[in-house]
């Protein structure tokens, strides 16, 4: 199992471009590009905490656990 982030599709569903979710997660616009492309990448707990914060979700809202 690894896991997948599901950043992408929470931000559009609450019509947020990556861009607006880095502003208002205070995080690099580079992270939230990153995790768009690549949802299985490794990101820490507390850049999860402020996009979920972010979001309006809990963190484990966040990802899901998938097959290899």
């Amino acid at each position: 199992m690894k896991v997948r982030y599901r950043v992408k599709e929470l931000a559009e569903s609450r019509g947020l471009d990556r861009a607006k979710l880095a502003r208002q997660a205070d995080v690099t616009y580079e992270t939230i590009h990153s995790l768009w492309r690549n949802p299985y990448r490794d990101v820490s707990m507390s850049t999860l905490l402020k996009i979920a914060r972010a979001l309006g979700v809990g963190v484990t809202d966040l990802y899901e656990e998938v097959e290899d």
